[in-house]
This record gives structure tokens, sequence and C-alpha cells, in this order.
């Protein structure tokens, strides 16, 4: 084996080593929710204490159902529009394009600040129509150089709660006014989530911040023109959830009877 990269970072970015190691631990698990074979190589590929993510098996479904259930409903819009811009929008580490390996008809855009970017960038192999855009999701010039011609699949995965309010419903309206048509799917917290930040182990050892908090599907639809809702779920409802260890459902149980605990974290999906 080759040297492994230093990875230095803080904040937001930093939580994605996080996710990535989640889903690393999964992989090598008996039954694997997600079952990601890129994340566990890729971890052993990078020299980090891992054991500063917080992270263990027992809670990694809380990364990893989310991403199954995201992986799933990408999957079915590409399988309608097999010709997408994909815009995959503060991507981190994930694999997501090429676990998901779509045809040659979709144009595949990663989007992540410069430092990960060039992480991404030495951490995975390139392939056809598959980009990596080193910029801020809420900067709007790249999205100068992205085709607008076919619809477009925004995939947006544990970020919207660390962005300002106004400037995720801007990146939103963009999306939309920008592309004929599409799909916007991504994960958001409740206000109560956001004020509870404190007992979430992974942004607190990171040193981010959440900020946007999202309690119906109708903030969404009033703030952003044009967009109508497919889908609202509870991450206790998702099909990725019927996978997880006893303990772990009995947990969840005790939270999905709490309507305001239920939809803590939820996942959006509109169309456009």
């Amino acid at each position: 084996m080759g040297e492994k990269l230093h990875v230095d970072l803080s904040g937001a970015p930093q939580t994605m080593l996080a996710t990535l190691y989640a889903k690393a631990l999964d992989a090598d698990l008996p039954k694997p929710i997600l079952g990601d074979r890129f994340a566990r190589d890729i971890v052993d590929r990078i020299d980090y204490d891992w054991s500063k993510t917080s992270i263990t098996t027992t809670n990694s479904p809380s990364v990893t159902t989310r991403t199954a259930h995201f992986d799933l409903w990408a999957r079915q819009c590409l399988a309608v529009h097999p010709e997408a811009v994909v815009l995959h929008l503060g991507c981190g580490l994930d694999a997501r394009a090429f676990r998901l390996d779509p045809g040659p008809g979709v144009e595949w855009y990663d989007v992540d600040y410069p430092d990960v970017a060039e992480l991404r960038r030495a951490l995975y192999p390139a392939r056809d129509h598959y980009h990596v855009v080193p910029a801020s999701v809420t900067d709007p010039d790249w999205l100068a150089a992205i085709p607008t011609d076919r619809p477009a699949l925004m995939i947006a995965e544990g970020l919207t709660m660390y962005l300002e309010p106004s400037d995720g419903i801007a990146l939103l309206r963009r999306i939309v006014d920008r592309f004929p048509s599409g799909e916007l799917q991504f994960d958001a917290f409740s206000r109560l989530g956001i004020r509870a930040q404190w007992m979430n182990a992974v942004v607190r050892r990171a040193g981010a911040t959440l900020r946007w908090g999202v309690d119906k599907p109708d903030d969404i639809v009033d703030a952003v023109p044009g967009v109508r809702l497919l889908a609202w779920v509870s991450p206790f409802d998702s099909p990725s959830f019927d996978g997880v260890a006893w303990y772990y459902r009995a947990v969840s149980n005790a939270m999905r009877a709490v309507p305001s605990l239920r939809y803590m974290a939820q996942y959006h999906r509109y169309a456009f």
C-alpha cells in the first residue's frame, strides 16, 4: 500500500470524514445497509484518527440509512430521466456516482469546497461524464458552466442544515430557475433539531454549526416558486430503515412515537 494521504479539515467539511467512516464500518458488517466498498477502501488510504469522528458500528446507521434512502430516490429519478444533469452538492467524499454508476447519458457534477475537491481527485478515479467542481455550493458562479438543456437532479445529503437559511433558499431558487425541469432531493433538520445540535457529537467535535431548520414542506414550497412536493419522509419511515439492528430500532421506535422527534430529521423530494 502506498503512502497515506494526510487530511486536515475543520468545521462542516470535517463532518464528511464521519459520514465516510460510518459507510466504511457498515461495509464490513455481515449484513450491511449500504455496502459501500468505495468508502472502505478510501478510509484505508487516509491518515486520520478515526476515533475523533465518534462513529461506531452501533451509530453508523444514522448515516448509512440516510445515504441508502437518497441512493434509492436518485435511482428512481434517473430511471425516468436517463439523460439528466446530476448536481451532487456538498458531496464530501461520498461515492454516490460510483455506487449508482449511471448510464452514459447522465452528466454528473460533484460540488464541494476546493480542498475537498482536491481530495476527491486524489482518491477517486476519473470516469466519463463525471466532473468535480471546486466551489462553495452557495457561490452562484459555478452554475454558469453546467449545461441547462436537460432535466436536473439536485442531491444535497447532509448539507442544508449547515447553510444560512437565506443562502439555502437562494440556492434552491437558482437551480429551479436555471433548469427546465427536474427534482430537488435533500435532507433537513427541524428547528428543534437545530436547537438540539449540542447533542450531535459529530457536529460538536468538528466545531461546526447548524443554522437552517425546516419544519415542514410548506417552508420550501412557499419559499421556492415552481416546486411541488413529491415526498416528505421521516428517516424512521424510510425503507432503508428496515435493515437496522434490533437495538437501534428500539430507540428509534421510541422517537417515532413523538412527532417532534419523529421529524427532527426529514427527507425532502420536490419536482419542478
